[in-house]
């Protein structure tokens, strides 16, 4: 069975995964691992360079310099030597191919595509090549957890502590109301064709005092007004159209 699952790089700054293996698991843990995993990307930058988050089936291990950061999900059965190991790898192929420029403009989730492969290829290589064939790096990557532990969380506290990240606290929100459109009945129908119709004659009265007044005096300015008033009461009233707002919850 295959020790390291997933990995992925993200840019530390702001979480975004830049390149990541092909997923090929999708139980109900794995999935729900996956999801703690991007929310921990976002919180790199408060930790040091390498952490662990332990769960139950799964283990998320993260390692950041600059602004790249390689992470990982292994079973439980990985080591820790050999996971670091995996993403020191990553990051070093990772930032000979691209740099800090390209990185840091990077605007859009898996941007940097092509080196996918290069994340599957080391991910097979660690996972089905004989250890002994990797004593000399484990055992530097050893002695190096040995004198710096990595910071240890587990896949709670992702949750728990993205909630009061940055001083906001987790909100409850009601739901909102639900609306819909309904027809209006018989009578409203006879009271928007009544409008239209008012708001014709209106207009049609209006146009035909203004054409016959040819030096139009103060008295006459508020006859046209007179009429032209109601047609725009009548057209603002009519722009609700033959259907309602009603609220589904009552």
């Amino acid at each position: 069975m295959s020790m390291i699952l997933f990995a992925c790089v993200v840019r530390v700054r702001d979480g975004l995964p830049l390149s990541a293996s092909t997923d090929f698991y999708h139980t109900q843990d794995f999935l729900e691992c996956r999801r703690r995993l991007k929310t921990l990307a976002l919180r790199l930058a408060q930790y040091p360079g390498r952490g662990s988050a332990e769960g139950r089936d799964f283990n998320i291990h993260f390692s950041s310099l600059g602004d790249v950061a390689c992470m990982a999900i292994c079973s439980r059965q990985c080591p820790a030597a050999m996971a670091f190991c995996f993403l020191e790898t990553l990051w070093w192929e990772f930032t000979a191919s691209y740099d800090i420029t390209c990185i840091g403009l990077a605007s859009r989730p898996y941007a940097f595509l092509e080196f996918d492969s290069i994340i599957q290829k080391a991910k097979w290589h660690f996972n089905y090549v004989n250890s002994t064939q990797m004593e000399s790096s484990l055992q530097k990557i050893q002695e190096e957890l040995d004198f710096q532990p990595p910071v240890v969380l587990t896949l709670e506290d992702t949750d728990v502590a993205n909630g009061v990240m940055n001083g906001h606290t987790q909100m409850h929100l009601e739901p909102a109301p639900n609306f819909r459109m309904e027809p209006v009945t018989a009578l409203g129908v006879l009271s928007l064709v009544l409008n239209i119709m008012c708001a014709a004659l209106n207009l049609i009265r209006g146009i035909h005092l203004a054409e016959h007044s040819l030096q139009v005096a103060h008295e006459e300015i508020g006859n046209i007004l007179a009429f032209f008033i109601p047609f725009i009461a009548c057209i603002f009233q009519d722009r609700q159209g033959p259907f309602c707002w009603l609220d589904q919850t009552s």
